[in-house]
C-alpha cells in the first residue's frame, strides 16, 4: 500500500490535539533554539501548560514589557512506526504568562497535572495564530 500524505484542516487538528497530553514547544532561549517536551490540554482552542515559575522557560517566555509578546511553535504527533502512520499538529502564536488569579483558579479546575512532578505554579497559554496538521495513512 502507498502512502498517502493528507493536510489536516484546523478543527481537525485541534480534535486530535485534544486527545494528546504531551507536546513538544520551541522557541529561542537565551542560548539558542530550544525545544521541549511538556504536559498540557487544549482549553478554550488555547494550549495551556504548567511550569516552575522561576524556572527557564518561565525566565525564557517573559519579554518583561507589557502587552509584549513572545512567538513560539507547539507540536503534538502520533505515530506508528511498524505501520508507518501518524499525524502531527503545529500551532504557531504568542505565549502568555497567565498572571490574573481568576483565570488561574479556572485553569486549576482543568485538572493539568505536570508529569514532571515538583512545584509546577505558573500556568502558560499559547494562543494559535496558524494551526496545520498532516496525517500519513496507508492507501490501497
Amino acid at each position: 500500500m502507498e502512502p498517502v500524505l493528507e493536510e489536516l484542516s484546523e478543527a481537525e487538528s485541534l480534535r486530535l490535539i485534544g486527545q494528546a497530553q504531551i507536546g513538544r514547544i520551541g522557541f529561542t532561549g537565551r542560548f539558542g533554539p530550544v525545544v521541549l517536551p511538556v504536559t498540557f490540554k487544549l482549553v478554550d482552542g488555547a494550549v495551556i501548560f504548567r511550569t516552575e515559575e522561576y524556572g527557564h522557560i518561565a525566565e525564557d517566555l517573559r519579554t518583561g514589557i507589557t502587552g509584549a509578546e513572545y512567538k513560539i511553535a507547539f507540536e503534538v504527533d502520533q505515530t506508528d512506526a511498524a505501520m508507518r502512520t501518524g499525524w502531527s499538529v503545529l500551532i504557531q502564536g504568542a505565549v502568555h504568562h497567565v498572571d490574573d488569579e481568576e483565570e488561574r483558579a479556572s485553569l486549576l479546575t482543568a485538572g493539568l497535572e505536570s508529569w514532571a512532578g515538583g512545584e509546577r505554579a505558573l500556568f502558560l497559554r499559547i494562543v494559535p495564530s496558524l494551526v496545520t496538521g498532516r496525517r500519513i495513512s496507508r492507501g490501497s
